[in-house]
């Protein structure tokens, strides 16, 4: 039998719509002799792909685990936690409820064996993963210890040495499988190793877990445009915790979702890298019974407390010896788990039935055998949970090199999403188009001042809408993507912020210089160079400070209709005090300083300013109509002055430098509380 078993079991399914394909495997059952294959592999070294040596191989162990969460009964957990309504409402719901969520938990996991965590919903398995990995801990108080070898472990030691395969698949939907793992070695392997290093472990990774099929298709986002099946999305997510070669391997729930024979297929993968010497430990919701004869022990909880941990053979002999005996072609772990359930209605005899095969196991040989492997002695005296050890950082490439790697996918997502940047380039162009023959060559009379003045305001407010629906939705979909690669140590938060600074500002800047410059002549303005270019650095600098705002409302916002009530909360009032329909010193002294802090109003008076400074005299043709003399008086009319321009220019850029460390401020607040 060849190494590529797991690849047959995925061409099986692929051709399971033939009648050939049916015949062969019905009832998604392997073949005899191919499980009897896997089975001997463990003892064929020459089929195993990057096997972890024996001085790497890692026994894991952990003792007296407790983890006591705090609940409110108002259902605030069940809200966004960042929304606008859940921020006002935390201080008015606080936290009230404790629920001991493990109890005493202990258990050991050895290498080359595949440990599957089995219980009914709400029985701590994801607890006891995250407990374990130090991940994904809000409002939970833990205590006990987690050794390597029998010695307690940092968690930051525990996260170089293990992959933690979350349940749910997160992705950017734009890149290739190939794409997506290079940006994961890039990040995830040492410096010290060659981009051909990185590129050989992508390559393994890829055929080892049978991805070479679909390696160069876009991952694409499931419900909408989703390339890839659910069993290949998950080897890719398995694929990208494998490029570190770890010697621990967790898995929450890697099969939710999946067929029966997706499922057997990623079970075979879990039982394959724990024969190439890694610890394999996996939390599964009902598996069935081919899936069950795959495990080489089992770990059982219920309501937060140990039940059985130990291999199948024992876990059969054990409730036999409690009078639960498994039924004859029934799934083992489905009795089990109804064996530990707690059926609503009957919760107390549950309760008691529960706790009655939780001390049978305590006081068992294979329970008092378990502790005396567990062997797990504390080092120091504070628990895991609680360190702040700054001292080692958690990246494993260079600033500049998280830098182009993040910028690069970056790039990616931004020009393969065509139907985004096409839609503002056709609004930048019909607007100034618009805004051009509506306004072509006006004079300097007193129509044609009124003309420029509105025409400008325009142009301004145009470039604003550009750049802020250009960037309002950035953070919507990627954000939680960012949360989990941030706390995976792949970058750092100012990397992936200015990666889309360094993508989004040079495009839109582009787009609102040919916009103005499309607009300048048409109009007829200032006909010098110097005014034109000024002209143009306002319409980048101004928009910019928009492209800060629109971060900050995508990053706070959860919903499209929240984003959008935030938008006119946000641009109305500095709309309303530009100086456009007010002048600037008739606003009441309790109002200016919106006029103060207003983009629009620097933006738009440093333009009237560009505009109207120099100009000497203006043609009044129709005395009946009230003349501005010279460019002088018509900015007076609005409340400037020629004097404020480099005022303008100032505080344009420290407006726009707020704006855009904002957005950056609510990312390192998301990337350090969110889960």
């Amino acid at each position: 039998m060849e190494r590529d078993d797991v690849k047959l079991l995925e061409n099986s399914f692929e051709n399971s719509g033939s009648s050939s394909g049916n015949e062969k495997y019905g009832s998604f059952r392997i073949p005899d002799a191919q499980l009897e294959a896997w089975k001997k592999r463990k003892n064929s070294p020459d089929r195993i792909e990057d096997p972890i040596p024996s001085a790497k191989q890692i026994k894991l162990s952990w003792s007296d685990l407790n983890a006591i969460g705090n609940f409110s009964s108002y259902g605030r957990n069940e809200r966004p936690r960042h929304s606008i309504t859940s921020m006002l409402q935390e201080d008015i719901y606080p936290l009230y409820e404790e629920k001991h969520i493990l109890k005493n938990v202990s258990g050991v996991a050895y290498p080359a064996e595949l440990l599957v965590i089995l219980g009914p919903s709400g029985s701590g398995k994801t607890t006891l993963m995250n407990c374990i990995t130090s991940r994904n801990l809000r409002s939970l108080n833990i205590s006990g210890c987690v050794c390597l070898n029998g010695k307690q472990v940092h968690r930051k030691e525990l996260a170089a040495k293990s992959a933690y395969v979350q349940q749910e698949d997160l992705f950017i939907g734009c890149l290739t499988v190939r794409e997506h793992l290079m940006f994961q070695a890039l990040l995830r392997i040492e410096s010290r190793f060659s981009y051909e290093h990185k590129l050989d472990r992508v390559e393994k990774v890829i055929s080892e877990l049978s991805l070479t099929k679909c390696q160069d298709s876009q991952i694409g986002v499931p419900g909408v445009n989703s390339h890839l099946s659910g069993g290949e999305r998950k080897r890719l997510a398995l694929a990208s915790e494998l490029l570190t070669n770890p010697s621990i391997l967790f898995c929450d729930e890697p099969t939710t979702g999946l067929d029966s024979f997706m499922a057997l297929s990623v079970v075979h993968i879990l039982k394959y890298l724990a024969q190439t010497g890694r610890t394999v430990i996996a939390s599964l919701h009902q598996p069935s019974s081919e899936l069950f004869t795959l495990f080489d022990k089992i770990y059982l909880m219920t309501d937060g407390k140990l039940a059985f941990a130990g291999n199948t053979e024992e876990a059969k002999e054990f409730f036999t010896q409690l009078k639960m005996p498994c039924p004859p072609k029934f799934n083992p772990a489905d009795h089990y788990i109804q064996m530990i359930s707690i059926i609503p209605g009957k919760e107390e005899i549950c309760k008691y039935s529960t706790a009655r095969i939780c001390d049978a196991f305590e006081n068992s040989t294979i329970g008092v055998r378990m502790k005396q492997q567990i062997q797990c002695k504390k080092s120091f005296n504070e628990f895991p949970w609680n360190e702040n050890n700054d001292e080692v950082s958690p990246y494993k490439v260079s600033w500049c090199e998280q830098f182009n790697a993040v910028y690069r996918r970056s790039w990616l997502s931004l020009t393969r999403n065509p139907q985004v940047m096409r839609g503002r380039i056709i609004q930048m162009l019909f607007v100034c188009g618009l805004i051009s023959v509506l306004f072509w060559q006006q004079h300097l009379n007193q129509t044609g001042v009124r003309n420029i003045n509105g025409a400008l305001f325009l142009i301004l407010t145009n470039s604003i809408s550009v750049n802020f629906l250009g960037v309002i939705f950035t953070f919507f979909d990627e954000l939680p993507v960012f949360v989990r690669e941030h706390k995976n140590g792949l970058y750092r938060t100012d990397i992936y912020y200015l990666s889309k600074i360094a993508t989004d500002f040079p495009l839109y800047s582009i787009i609102n210089s040919i916009g103005m410059t499309m607009c300048y002549f048409s109009i007829g303005l200032y006909p010098e160079t110097s005014r034109w270019l000024v002209a143009v650095g306002f319409i980048i600098l101004t928009p910019l400070v928009a492209m800060g705002i629109g971060y900050a409302v995508s990053i706070v916002a959860t919903s499209m209709n929240e984003a959008f009530s935030l938008t006119a909360l946000i641009m109305v009032p500095f709309i309303l005090f530009s100086g456009i329909f007010v002048n600037i010193r008739s606003i009441p002294l309790c109002l200016r300083w919106l006029s103060d802090i207003s983009w629009y109003r620097y933006g738009f008076e440093g333009l009237l300013i560009n505009q109207w400074d120099g100009v000497k005299s203006i043609k009044c043709k129709n005395v009946t109509i009230p003349c501005p003399l010279d460019g002088v008086t018509i900015l007076a009319e609005q409340g400037y002055s020629p004097v404020d321009f480099w005022d303008c220019v100032v505080l344009l850029i420290l407006i726009a430098i707020i704006t855009s460390i904002i957005p950056l401020i609510m990312l390192l607040y998301r990337g350090c509380h969110d889960e």
